[in-house]
């Protein structure tokens, strides 16, 4: 996903003076050069109230969402009558900044489910992978492979469906990684899914040297 910076400066309507937007929008643009941030001008795309720093990002389909957002204000706190008293005990006028942050964070997560159409990468994926006995008497086998994988986010799938239908549920969630604990796993033998429908046999060992790479 590519990003971007922009900054948004003073609309037509707007409040304040034009000298007051100058000396907002340079200090804008001085942040970002200063942090060496790319960027570009949107013109007349500021706050009514004041320039402001967006964030964009391009998702899967390329399209381009606003994520984060500063925004320097200096209408409010003047239209409160709100100054501080500086070392020099003369009154100055203060600044409000606005920041995205939570709104930011759920675009975010919108757009990653986007874009990997729910198919995170490993390191991402909620649940890694997913143990399925096949029968009662694998249940506490199971268990134990889900406790010596127990540094990876794994869960145990016991409910009392088919192996078939806890299979495609996996499947359906995306799940990284599915083992099938039967009689022969019972042997040390791991039957492995990879997402994808790509069925393997490997040791635990192996399953462990594998996930380790991702």
């Amino acid at each position: 996903m590519a990003a971007s910076a922009e900054l948004s400066t003073r609309p037509d309507d707007k409040l304040g003076t034009d000298e007051q937007w100058d000396r907002n929008e340079a200090a804008l643009e001085e942040a970002l050069r200063l942090n060496e941030i790319p960027y570009e001008i949107a013109a007349g795309e500021g706050a009514f109230y004041g320039p402001k720093i967006d964030l964009h990002m391009e998702d899967a389909l390329g399209r381009r969402w606003q994520m984060g957002t500063i925004q320097l204000d200096s209408q409010m706190p003047s239209r409160f009558g709100l100054s501080y008293v500086g070392p020099d005990n003369a009154e100055h006028p203060l600044y409000v900044i606005h920041r995205a942050l939570y709104g930011s964070f759920e675009r975010f997560v919108g757009i990653l489910i986007e874009h990997y159409a729910g198919a995170f990468p490993f390191w991402l994926a909620p649940v890694q992978v997913r143990v399925i006995p096949v029968g009662e008497a694998h249940r506490e086998p199971a268990r134990q492979v889900v406790e010596w994988l127990d540094s990876y986010r794994v869960d145990l799938d016991e409910r009392d469906e088919t192996v078939g239908k806890r299979i495609r549920d996996a499947e359906v969630e995306k799940v990284p990684y599915v083992v099938v604990f039967g009689d022969r796993e019972s042997e040390g033998h791991l039957a492995v899914r990879r997402r994808g429908g790509e069925q393997v046999t490997l040791s635990l060992e192996e399953l462990r040297a594998e996930l380790a790479t991702l």
